[in-house]
């Protein structure tokens, strides 16, 4: 017998929805086959099975919320096995509902869970546990298979690490994403440090509120972890806010002109777009502003990674440009328009909003005139866009009117000091007011 387990699809999954299965009992299920769809707080993903044989049990119905990573959600036996001997107690094999949280069936099989979610760091075992994953897996030197996640195995290219050097967190030893970034595979699980106490937490009645004066809203996924990652932001990382307020005539008619050209290539240019360029633009001019703090040391990233802010249904996602500062300004209108509809309908890959250099927030399409945004870690700086705006400004001893945008960069002042952060707003001022730049 084999249990299929919830996986972990991103390095910060703790719990999914089971959204769909696309197999039933007693279907035969091959690796590579996609048996379910799971709903995470990003994304909804296929999920394809590594293991054969046949169904012969669902754990966990379809729709149910809040499975935690490594929860028992099927069973399969080979062919012409015998049946589990519970297999008559657990009848259609469905546990809970979609209106349920689910509850573990059986234990993890490789190791006990830790704090974030993920197994202990054990080897894959070749008998029991099944897996699922987001692609299969990749043989070693030694000719047993590797399970990554794509985007620990395009971590792992891109850092030169080789996977068979590394015992993954994941379950059954899947390689995660974490798990590059600090390639220990001998680091034993009691040597994480223990849990923080939780924070005691008011209700709303004793600090004034009675009860039935409100309506309660469930917390979903998405808000969930926006909630925990930004209070872990604003409270462990030091920051301040550096203001400016840019003058963007030339980059509104710069804009227009752009588009005239494209007309016939249903690609429209927007101000965010020519923003995105022009940071990356100033990252490259500017690199020590293109960094985030680990203990080890600071990491100077290669390249502009910008990540955007999108908002969806219950929160927002921050969809990333790679390598913004080698794209064109057409590129990148194709690909923000393409990741911004797919962000909003859950349709993102983990790689695509993970992993970002450097942070965009812009509202001012709402009419937002200034606001500084909280750093979205592991970046070092995060840019707020207020709304371009007729002002009077002083040109030449005399007072004019221009169109301006007030910004404000968020520094991480472990990695990023003041000099540093008004020197990258310099090199952006530059970028923005005189945009023939970001052609050359």
């Amino acid at each position: 017998m084999t249990d299929v387990l919830m996986p972990a699809l991103s390095p910060t999954m703790e719990e999914g929805v089971l959204s769909k299965w696309n197999v039933k009992v007693g279907d035969v299920v091959k690796s590579g086959d996609v048996i379910a769809e799971i709903e995470t707080d990003k994304a909804t993903m296929e999920v394809e099975a590594v293991d054969e044989g046949v169904v012969e049990a669902i754990l966990v119905a379809a729709g149910t919320e809040g499975v935690k990573v490594n929860t028992a959600i099927a069973r399969l036996k080979g062919e012409g096995e015998a049946p589990a001997p519970a297999e008559a107690a657990a009848g259609d094999g469905l546990h809970g509902s979609p209106s349920q949280s689910a509850t573990p069936t059986a234990p993890p099989p490789a190791g006990k869970p830790g704090n974030d979610g993920t197994a202990s760091r054990s080897p894959p075992r070749s008998g029991g546990g099944g897996r699922l994953a987001v692609g299969g897996g990749q043989p070693s030197q030694d000719g047993a298979r590797l399970f990554a996640t794509p985007l620990a195995r395009r971590l792992a290219k891109e850092k030169g690490v080789a996977l068979s050097a590394l015992m993954g967190s994941g379950p059954h030893g899947r390689i995660i994403a974490a798990d590059i970034g600090s390639p220990q595979p001998n680091k034993s699980p009691a040597a994480a440090s223990a849990p923080a106490a939780p924070a005691t937490v008011r209700t709303l009645a004793q600090m004034g509120i009675p009860d039935g004066s409100y309506d309660l809203e469930p917390l979903d996924g998405m808000r969930k972890t926006i909630a925990r990652r930004m209070t872990e932001s604003a409270t462990t990382i030091p920051t301040f806010p550096l203001t400016i307020d840019l003058q963007i005539d030339r980059l509104l008619d710069a804009r227009s002109r752009i588009n005239t050209s494209l007309m016939g290539r249903d690609i429209r240019v927007s101000v965010n777009d020519m923003l995105i360029k022009a940071a990356a633009a100033a990252l490259k001019a500017s690199p020590a502003a293109n960094a985030s703090y680990t203990p080890e040391g600071i990491a100077r990233h290669h390249h502009a990674d910008i990540a955007v802010a999108v908002a969806v249904e219950h929160g927002l996602i921050t969809p990333i440009i790679r390598e913004a500062e080698n794209r064109t300004l057409a590129e990148i209108a194709v690909a923000m328009k393409d990741l911004a509809e797919r962000a909003r309908t859950k349709k993102l890959k983990p790689e695509e909003y993970l992993g970002g250099t450097f942070s965009i927030s812009n509202l001012g399409m709402f009419g937002i005139r200034e606001f500084a945004a909280i750093i979205n870690e592991p970046q070092g700086c995060i840019l707020s866009v207020g709304a371009g705006e007729k002002r009077s400004v002083v040109k030449g001893g005399e007072l004019a009117i221009a169109t301006v945008m007030t910004v404000t960069l968020t520094c991480d002042h472990r990695v990023v000091d003041g000099a540093t952060g008004a020197k990258w707003l310099q090199a952006f001022r530059g970028f923005v007011e005189d945009p023939i730049t970001l052609l050359a």
